[in-house]
C-alpha cells in the first residue's frame, strides 16, 4: 500500500514476504518474517512506528515493542472494507491522504466495472490456493473471496466459513475446480 501511495521512502525496514513481493524494496534491511519478525532487527532500524497485521503470533511481539517505547499501528486485513480503511489510515500516517483517496476510488471503480462485465457471464468453479503444504485456500468472508465474486468466479473455498481454511488435497480434487489460481511463490507445477 505504501508503494502504491508513493511513500516507499518512508520505510526503514521490511519483512521477508513483502521484500519478495516488492523487488524495489529489496535494498531495505530485512526484519524477519511477516508473522515472526526479529525484535532485534526491528529495533536496529530505529522505526518511528511499526506496522503490524494483528495475529496471535504477533501479540507478544507488539507488547515487547510497546514495552521499549516503539509505537505500533495494527492493520486488520481480512475483509475488503478493512483493506480500504487501511489505505486511508496509511495515507494519513504518511501525509498522502489525497493519494489514498484516489487509490480507494480506483479500487471501487474497478470492482464495479468487473461486477457489471461478469453479471451475465458464466461463473466458473474457482479455487485459490495460498499455500501448498499443507494446503490453504481462500474461503469465505475475506477480501479475496469478495474480489473473486466481483470478477464472476464461484469460489469453491467459500464452502468454509473461515477466510483461509486448511483443506485436504482430496477435498480439492473432489471439489473439481474449473479454474485453479496458485498464489504460492513455491517453484514447480501447481500442487505437484
Amino acid at each position: 500500500i505504501l508503494i502504491e501511495l508513493d511513500a516507499g521512502d518512508s520505510l526503514v525496514g521490511i519483512d521477508d514476504v513483502s521484500a519478495a513481493q516488492q523487488p524495489a524494496l529489496a535494498h531495505l534491511p530485512r526484519v524477519g518474517g511477516l508473522f515472526n519478525p526479529s525484535l532485534e532487527a526491528v529495533v536496529a532500524v530505529e522505526p518511528d512506528v511499526v506496522l503490524l497485521v494483528p495475529r496471535v503470533e504477533q501479540r507478544d511481539f507488539r507488547a515487547r515493542l510497546e514495552a521499549i517505547g516503539i509505537p505500533v499501528e495494527s492493520f486488520d486485513n481480512i475483509r475488503l472494507e478493512q483493506v480500504l480503511e487501511n489505505i486511508a489510515r496509511l495515507g494519513e500516517l504518511v501525509a498522502r491522504e489525497a493519494d489514498a483517496a484516489r487509490r480507494i476510488e480506483a479500487i471501487h471503480a474497478v470492482r464495479q466495472a468487473a461486477e457489471r462485465l461478469t453479471a451475465a457471464a458464466r461463473h466458473p468453479k474457482t479455487l485459490v490456493v495460498l499455500q501448498r503444504d499443507p494446503v490453504f485456500v481462500v474461503g469465505s468472508g475475506g477480501f479475496i473471496d469478495e474480489l473473486l465474486r466481483a470478477a464472476g468466479a464461484r469460489n469453491l473455498g467459500a464452502a468454509f466459513a473461515e477466510p483461509y481454511p486448511q483443506v485436504a488435497v482430496e477435498w480439492l480434487v473432489d471439489a473439481g475446480p474449473e479454474v485453479l489460481i496458485d498464489m504460492t511463490d513455491e517453484p514447480g507445477d501447481p500442487l505437484e
